[in-house]
């Protein structure tokens, strides 16, 4: 039989509290260090894995450009317009995986 007194390794999910557990510090807005470990939750507003602003907004500007190309298509070539919006949608997708 295992002893579980203060001397075990063994981890226990955090006890439910009636008071909830802040996010971020309210006065600085820094995030609650010790979030993650009062609630067995990770921090929603931790974002370290951010998409790349940079890459986003050059994908966006590629997307921008089909699209108008696309558009002052219509009045010549209905059929290209439509392949060239769709590929236009297809980057708009691309742009928010970057």
């Amino acid at each position: 039989m295992e002893s579980k007194g203060l001397g075990s390794s063994k981890k226990y999910p955090p006890k439910p509290s009636r008071f909830q557990i802040p996010e971020f510090d309210p006065v600085t807005g820094e995030l609650n260090p010790y979030y993650e470990e009062l609630t067995g939750n990770k921090n929603p507003w931790d974002i370290k894995h951010m998409p790349n602003q940079k890459w986003h907004r050059y994908v966006s500007f590629i997307k921008s450009g089909i699209r108008i190309l696309g558009y002052g298509l219509i009045p010549f070539n209905l059929v290209a317009a439509t392949i060239v919006l769709i590929f236009s949608e297809i980057v708009g997708i691309i742009e928010e995986l970057v």
